[in-house]
C-alpha cells in the first residue's frame, strides 16, 4: 500500500479572507508546497534539477474541488501522492484534511520541461527510479 507524503500547514491570517476562511487560490500554493518538499524529502532540490540536469516543472492540467473551508490557526496536512508517470509528466493526486475531515482534493498534471526552450523533455531517469522506488517502498 502506498503512503502519499504528508505536509503539515498553519493557517495564517494572511492566508485568509475577511471572515478567517482560506482564500480559494491559496490552496494552490499549499498543493505546491506539498509537491516541493515531496522532491525534497526524496533529495532533490528545483534549482538543483534546473541548473544541474536542465528541467524545470510546470502546472500542465489541474482540477480542483473544494469540499470545506480551512479557516485562521487550523493545521491541516497536506497530501502528495503520485497517480500516474509517464515519460515527460506526473499525475498528482493530492488532499487536504483538517483531523480527519477532508477539505480539498486535486489532481494535478505536472510537465517536465526542458529549461532552454520550455519544451516537453523526458524525466531524467534518477528522478523516475527514485519515484519508482519510493513508490514501491509502501
Amino acid at each position: 500500500m502506498k503512503t502519499p507524503f504528508i505536509l503539515p500547514v498553519r493557517i495564517y491570517y494572511e492566508d485568509t479572507d475577511a471572515g478567517g476562511v482560506v482564500y480559494h487560490s491559496n490552496y494552490l500554493n499549499f498543493f505546491e508546497r506539498a509537491r516541493t518538499e515531496m522532491l525534497r524529502n526524496l533529495g532533490f532540490e528545483q534549482n538543483e534539477l534546473r541548473q544541474k540536469s536542465g528541467i524545470i516543472f510546470a502546472v500542465r492540467n489541474i482540477e480542483i474541488d473544494y469540499l470545506r473551508p480551512a479557516k485562521f490557526d487550523d493545521l491541516i496536512y497536506v497530501s502528495a501522492e503520485i497517480l500516474h508517470k509517464k515519460k515527460a509528466s506526473l499525475t498528482f493526486e493530492q488532499t487536504i484534511k483538517c483531523g480527519e475531515i477532508t477539505l480539498c482534493t486535486c489532481s494535478c498534471r505536472i510537465a517536465c520541461l526542458n529549461v532552454d526552450n520550455l519544451k516537453p523533455t523526458a524525466i531524467p531517469d534518477f528522478l523516475f527510479d527514485a519515484f519508482l522506488i519510493k513508490n514501491n517502498e509502501h
